[in-house]
């Protein structure tokens, strides 16, 4: 059985940021300089037909606000990461106050070493800042992404596989977005994996005013996938493709060429934008502190609620409020489920997916055309398929719109007369205008309705 977990997550933008001039500098960069990034909530998609009750065992904590913390400990990014995880999950009895600080080196090393990872994860002052900006900072939002991983780690991990790419990529997530399928950045990436709309497109994911693929768990990781596999055909080095991903391979390539051709991420440090600078450690560090928060007193926060996900595919246009109301899942828990969908409105034509709780698929079955009528002209049919334009007869002078031709009397006009132009009856005319009698006045107009 296929399973398709969903919650939140997001990464960071593919493209090219404004192409920068940037000069060699110390290593050792202000170690808070990462963008601050907007989080917003997430949908399931699935690959099967009509109704797939089997193919989606979507497990989603729900989980109350928690606002007690330390403002003035946490940078902008973290504070904006921890409200949305501490929406989902209760945090408050999870983590054990430890002595991070004291390690020596060589443990943290070894501990690196250890992983089975493809990529390199070298060890060094800057590596050391990030993790224990982690496990010692931020422990109670590291204790949430250890419960959230286990719904979108499988995600990750099975798309991974199919394109033989390394598994400890599923950890850029979590450096991008704490887990926020709806994440958005002040410079327009969103989505689990960060996409701007033009690399969105590019990978083959659907953005216009009404859906915004970016924000679905699959498909946008499978974008990130063919992404990922396009820049290591390019690279052929992960520490690189990481670098470019931040970044934009055209700051990287700027990077090699003043480093003097130099292929190596610790090479070309020095000139790469300071937040790409970071970025590589901070990847390293969200390694580290994902295997080894257990070691630093961290344990997974528990899920408050968890509920059953499934869904159905259709073509038909349809807004979540039809659904909301028929089957009473509340609106909020529908835009959690279908975060894609950013007015509502699945817009029909191709076939989309809706998420629901699985309790209440059987009951939007049965109820689908109720559902598919309820408020359809206020919802979702207010739009004009072909307009009427208005047309001018040459002999009455007359125009049309809509079905409905207007006259505009002229002197010496008669009732009667109008009526013989038009191929109608005077009473016929009275009760279109609602007129009391056979008075008319030049420049008024009436409305002959055949």
């Amino acid at each position: 059985m296929r399973k398709i977990l969903c919650l939140a997550t997001c990464l960071f933008c593919m493209v090219s940021y404004a192409q920068e001039e940037v000069k060699p500098d110390s290593l050792a960069a202000d170690s808070s300089s990462v963008e601050s990034l907007e989080l917003v909530p997430m949908q399931v998609d699935d690959s099967l037909g009509v109704i797939d009750s089997v193919a989606v065992d979507s497990i989603i904590p729900i989980i109350p606000y928690y606002t007690h913390w330390n403002e003035n400990e946490l940078s902008d990014l973290e504070m904006r990461a921890l409200d949305w995880s501490l929406q989902w999950i209760d945090t408050s009895e999870c983590v054990i106050a430890l002595d991070t600080t004291s390690l020596p080196d060589s443990v943290y090393k070894a501990r690196l070493q250890a992983l089975p990872c493809v990529i390199e994860l070298p060890y060094n002052e800057r590596v050391r800042a990030f993790i224990l900006r982690y496990v010692k900072r931020n422990p109670k939002q590291v204790s949430r992404m250890m419960r959230m991983s286990e719904y979108y780690f499988p995600i990750f991990e099975e798309a991974l596989g199919r394109y033989g790419l390394p598994y400890e990529l599923k950890y850029l997530p979590i450096i991008e977005s704490a887990l926020n399928p709806v994440a958005r950045s002040y410079v327009g990436a969103a989505g689990l994996w960060q996409f701007m709309p033009a690399t969105g497109k590019l990978f083959g994911l659907e953005i216009n005013s009404l859906v915004d693929e970016r924000m679905d768990p699959l498909k946008a990781t499978e974008a990130a996938c063919r992404f990922l596999s396009s820049m290591y055909a390019v690279y052929h080095d992960w520490n690189l493709v990481i670098a470019a991903y931040n970044c934009g391979s055209g700051n990287v390539n700027k990077a090699i060429r003043r480093a003097g051709g130099k292929r190596d991420f610790w090479s070309i440090y020095p000139y790469l934008p300071r937040e790409t600078r970071n970025y590589v450690p901070i990847f390293i560090a969200a390694n580290y502190a994902m295997n080894y928060g257990t070691e630093h007193g961290i344990c997974k926060a528990p899920a408050e609620k968890a509920m059953m996900t499934d869904t159905i595919r259709t073509n038909k246009r349809l807004h979540l409020q039809q659904v909301s109301e028929n089957i009473g899942v509340t609106m909020d828990e529908l835009r959690r489920l279908n975060p894609q969908y950013s007015r509502d409105i699945l817009p029909g034509g191709s076939t989309y997916t809706l998420a629901l709780p699985s309790e209440k698929v059987g009951l939007y079955i049965d109820l689908q055309d109720t559902i598919m009528a309820y408020k359809a002209d206020s919802l979702i049919n207010n739009r004009r398929a072909e307009i009427d334009m208005a047309k001018v007869t040459s002999i009455t002078g007359a125009y049309r719109v809509n079905g409905v031709t207007y006259y505009k009397i002229k002197r010496g006009d008669t009732l009667g007369g109008i009526a013989k132009k038009f191929h109608c009856s005077v009473k016929q005319i009275k009760q279109w205008n609602g007129l009391k009698n056979d008075n008319i006045r030049e420049g008024k107009k009436l409305k002959i309705c055949k």
